[in-house]
């Protein structure tokens, strides 16, 4: 996983990535698509707005297409930025209460101020690797107040080649790549996830960058989260993932940066943002107890 960073070393790396100048933003460059050349104007630079640090992780305020503006505001980061730890395999956590806060940043990764939980509305790390947070303020007070909009969740299954930003409220840093192809199982330790987004060499996230929205620079929605990386070249340890084709045959990249696809979110959210896992088409991991 790119590792929640923690306690003191978090602060004091925090603080030296600071001093270095890591606030930027990035525009990638246009895509093609079935041989004709993407048009500049179609690809839409990326900043930081709507993006928040947490205290080991990154994330986003986000939205469904169906989100009203007096509906409470949701955070995604990872299920495993969980502030009660990581959920273990096969379990998944619903309307658990929460008081966690989260910075809020503008454009520029400047700190607006302060956003709190009320509730988990759902965290797993089975299949995925998410936590969304309902937040206190609703969508519209936070626009009033901040002047910042929610980012969006596509509901379509990202495309390879296409171009993408790592936004990084943690870090303040963007990663610009493109995505490299879909890994049917990702494993790492004792954890599997499916239908993986795999990166292009230039996305180099680290630790702290776990959460971060994952936008496509052509519709300016989040496409994905990201959630891990192989550090040494292990196989299908703790963040060493290794990569599982349909055929059961394992590979291991070394360096090689992943994220989890969000387009089936939005199915399980209904009116008021209301979590709802029995809604047609929801496909996220249900607890145990309501499992058919």
């Amino acid at each position: 996983m790119n590792r929640p960073l923690v306690g003191t070393l978090a602060t004091a790396v925090l603080g030296a990535a600071a001093l270095v100048g890591t606030v930027g933003s990035a525009q990638a460059a246009p895509q093609q698509t079935a041989g004709h050349p993407a048009r500049p104007h179609q690809v839409k630079a990326v900043d930081f707005a709507g993006t928040v640090a947490l205290s080991n992780c990154s994330g986003s305020v986000v939205r469904m297409p169906t989100s009203q503006p007096n509906d409470p505001a949701l955070v995604m980061s990872n299920g495993h930025c969980l502030e009660s730890g990581m959920p273990g395999p096969g379990e998944v956590i619903v309307n658990q209460p929460s008081s966690r806060s989260f910075t809020l940043l503008d454009k520029s990764a400047r700190r607006l101020g302060t956003l709190r939980a009320t509730k988990v509305a759902y965290a797993t790390m089975t299949d995925t690797d998410v936590t969304l947070y309902q937040t206190g303020s609703t969508y519209a007070q936070i626009e009033q107040k901040y002047g910042i909009k929610a980012l969006e969740l596509a509901t379509t299954h990202p495309a390879q080649g296409a171009g993408i930003s790592v936004v990084s409220g943690y870090w303040k840093k963007i990663y610009s790549c493109k995505i490299d192809g879909f890994v049917p199982t990702l494993k790492e330790g004792d954890w599997t996830w499916k239908d993986s987004v795999r990166y292009t060499p230039e996305c180099q996230t680290i630790g702290g960058t776990s959460g971060s929205p994952v936008i496509d620079t052509a519709t300016g929605k989040v496409t994905a989260i990201n959630n891990t990386g192989n550090e040494d070249g292990e196989r299908c340890t703790v963040n060493n993932p290794c990569e599982v084709d349909e055929n059961g045959n394992v590979t291991v990249h070394q360096g090689t940066n992943y994220a989890e696809e969000t387009y089936g979110i939005p199915k399980c959210f209904g009116a008021g943002n209301k979590l709802d896992l029995n809604a047609a088409g929801c496909a996220l991991p249900k607890p145990a107890a309501t499992r058919n």
